[in-house]
């Protein structure tokens, strides 16, 4: 179960850009498997999120949390960018793809700040998010559901 103690969850800080942009691929390599239990291990047990409105602390409402959105969020496709750091704090900005059970498509924007506790796990969440519905021929993200190829453009170059 998720709940496991982790010991450390590499890069570890102080962050430079290399394991800045690792630590952001990491986590969106993560949350694309779709997997809540997984997920949650790169969180500190105690771990604190804003997401939205949403407030949500420990890793057994982050998995609560993530089985909702995928219930709802169907055929989620994230790419995650990183935008700044320090020491032990990342600022991302991102932007996925989702739809409705009723086929409806979004892409939802937004952004996250990080911080990680000394074992590189994250202590704290603060996510900003706003949803577009678009219409299915708008969609950007086509690659099978899972990791976002290597060699698929990231937010930027998508002129997101």
């Amino acid at each position: 179960m998720a709940t496991a103690m982790i010991t450390t969850r590499p890069p570890l800080p102080p962050f430079t850009r290399e394991s800045a942009t690792q630590k952001v691929r990491m986590a969106e390599d993560g949350w694309n498997t779709r997997d809540p239990e997984k997920v949650a291990l790169a969180y500190a047990v105690d771990s604190r999120w804003r997401n939205r409105s949403e407030f949500i602390r420990g890793r057994t409402e982050i998995i609560a949390f993530l089985s909702r959105k995928w219930a709802r969020e169907l055929d989620y496709r994230l790419i995650k960018e990183l935008w700044a750091f320090t020491e032990n704090r990342i600022a991302v900005r991102f932007a996925y793809e989702w739809r409705e059970d009723s086929g409806h498509w979004y892409r939802s924007y937004g952004n996250e700040a990080w911080k990680f506790n000394e074992d590189g796990l994250m202590a704290t969440r603060l996510a900003s998010i706003n949803d577009l519905p678009i219409s299915e021929s708008d969609r950007k993200y086509h690659w099978p559901l899972g990791r976002r190829p290597d060699n698929h453009q990231g937010l930027s170059d998508l002129g997101l």
